[in-house]
């Protein structure tokens, strides 16, 4: 079993209880996408003003909510092209706005500079994570490969908010963003290299 698989197994697993309910209650699958935005944006400023453990709080609710879209589009047979770029779209300005609500706490302060500096490349490194992948299934190849997707991104930012290691966290997203960065680019140039041969 691959990373893949076991990242899906949890994720049906957190989601299939809820997904049956949310199914019988009329809300779409762009409702729990635009939901967790709006959690997003209320958690960028939260963070913005220095309340760390509410913005942790609400960065893990918007996550249950952007792995509750997909499984009840899946569930309910509502999968649109424009939701899949519309959730696309979302997590992007996501994690923009939650990096940017710290890189706001940030810059006032004196000795900030390396953890400005580590923000600035850990927002530079998650896009780059999902460029790449878009980039790559583009040109027809498939790219899901990594350490730290989405999902492990949400997670390691939240915990470091919540216990108020926050250095710590942007420490580890940094490394392993472009650690995901180098691996799915080597993916792709081996899908190549096979099809060359």
């Amino acid at each position: 079993m691959n990373l893949q698989d076991i990242r899906r197994k949890l994720a049906y697993r957190i989601t299939s209880p809820i997904v049956g309910i949310l199914s019988k209650s009329g809300i779409t699958p762009n409702t729990l996408t635009l939901t967790n935005l709006a959690l997003n944006i209320v958690a960028a400023y939260v963070i913005a003003t220095g309340h760390f453990l509410l913005g942790g709080v609400l960065i893990l609710g918007s996550g249950l909510f952007d792995l509750l879209d997909g499984a009840l589009a899946r569930f309910t047979k509502q999968t649109t092209k424009f939701g899949a770029v519309l959730d696309s779209t979302v997590d992007r300005i996501s994690e923009a706005a939650t990096l940017c609500g710290l890189l706001i706490w940030y810059v006032p302060q004196e000795g900030a500079t390396l953890k400005i500096a580590l923000i600035l490349a850990v927002l530079i490194g998650s896009f780059l994570v999902s460029y790449i992948r878009a980039r790559a299934e583009g040109l027809g190849w498939q790219c899901q490969v990594g350490l730290f997707t989405r999902a492990e991104r949400v997670i390691v930012l939240a915990i470091g908010l919540l216990i108020n290691q926050i250095f710590v966290a942007l420490c580890i997203l940094a490394f392993f963003v472009f650690v995901t960065v180098v691996q799915r680019l080597v993916y792709v140039w081996k899908q190549e290299k096979t099809k060359g041969d």
